[in-house]
């Protein structure tokens, strides 16, 4: 990938990361507004030639001007994590694919422009790739909201199995909860098998905007290793064969 493209989609991964950590980082819901309209601002600010003095505003500006990236995408993602900023359990399993389609899947779409892609097939793949890694990050964050007494783990799943949001919070590390983490993980899991059936009809060109599908696949294997107990110790470690994984991703030019 070309450095300029490398600068571009850092700054893509930094403004999603940024936007992330707003619902984490701010006391109370108005708050949490202020910060992503803030946002909006910049994005204002950058389509019209005029970014603000701000680092990651800076930098995607920069991207914005050499690649002509699609405002609606960066809009959206602002959009969509105000959806979470009251910390309100998702309704259903097809919210959480919606909510990661408008996260996830939009910084796919903007690697892509990035990287000069314009294909029908890798817009595909990179809608379920960013299926794929949102659930992921859901699954992943149970632990961690479960110590805040917060759990986004969706209604439809939690009454499936007759789980209230106290035992999620508590730990609860029963056969229950595990069916529930497995009905996410084999989701996740789906999305990106779809991903992969579309392997052929994309452009090589495309592939360094799915090298996260290697991160996403790693951990899929360890949740099914600790036999989707998401409350397991080995959960928290590192994977450290995963620069390896990720070098040999992009040698092979795959994902």
């Amino acid at each position: 990938m070309p450095s300029s493209s490398r600068s571009a989609s850092i700054a893509l991964r930094t403004f999603n990361a940024e936007l992330a950590s707003v619902r984490d980082s701010v006391s109370n819901v108005h708050i949490g507004k202020m910060r992503l309209q803030f946002w909006r601002d910049c994005i204002e600010k950058i389509y019209a030639g005029n970014p603000p003095h701000q680092p990651i505003a800076m930098e995607l500006f920069k991207a914005v001007q050499k690649h002509q990236l699609s405002r609606r995408w960066l809009s959206r993602m602002v959009d969509e994590r105000e959806s979470t900023l009251k910390d309100k359990s998702f309704a259903t399993v097809s919210d959480v694919e919606t909510y990661a389609e408008n996260t996830m899947s939009s910084v796919l779409y903007l690697t892509l422009q990035v990287l000069g892609v314009k294909d029908i097939h890798a817009d595909h793949a990179a809608s379920h790739i960013g299926k794929s890694h949102g659930i992921v990050n859901l699954i992943r964050g149970i632990p961690y909201l479960a110590q805040k007494r917060n759990v986004l783990v969706p209604m439809e799943l939690t009454m499936k199995y007759n789980l209230s949001h106290e035992d999620i919070i508590r730990g609860n590390r029963g056969q229950a909860m595990k069916d529930l983490t497995f009905d996410l993980a084999s989701l996740a899991n789906s999305h990106l098998s779809h991903a992969r059936d579309l392997k052929k009809d994309i452009p090589r060109s495309a592939f360094p905007a799915f090298l996260v599908t290697v991160s996403l696949e790693s951990y899929l294997k360890r949740i099914q290793q600790a036999d989707f107990d998401v409350f397991h110790s080995s959960l928290t470690n590192r994977n450290p064969l995963l620069p390896a994984q990720l070098w040999l991703q992009t040698w092979r030019r795959t994902y």
